[in-house]
């Protein structure tokens, strides 16, 4: 696997779309290595955001279940 592959690869594992490869791969070719930076810091801050939204959904979930087991 190239170094080329092998970043496609894990871009595609962190969840990066096509869009964000794309403009992630154009500025590797522009040498703007801080815009990369930037690019990858915001798609994170997204999927963090992300976790905490399912996150605030699960304790609803556990606190509606524990709220019917404690009727019984």
């Amino acid at each position: 696997m190239t170094e080329k592959e092998k970043l496609l690869r894990n871009l595609k594992d962190a969840g990066c779309n096509s869009d964000i490869i794309q403009r992630f791969l154009h500025l590797e070719k522009e040498g703007k290595r801080k815009e990369q930076f930037r690019l990858l810091a915001l798609h994170r801050k997204e999927l963090l955001e992300k976790l905490h939204v399912s996150q605030n959904r699960i304790e609803c979930l556990d606190y509606l279940v524990y709220t019917m087991k404690k009727e019984q």
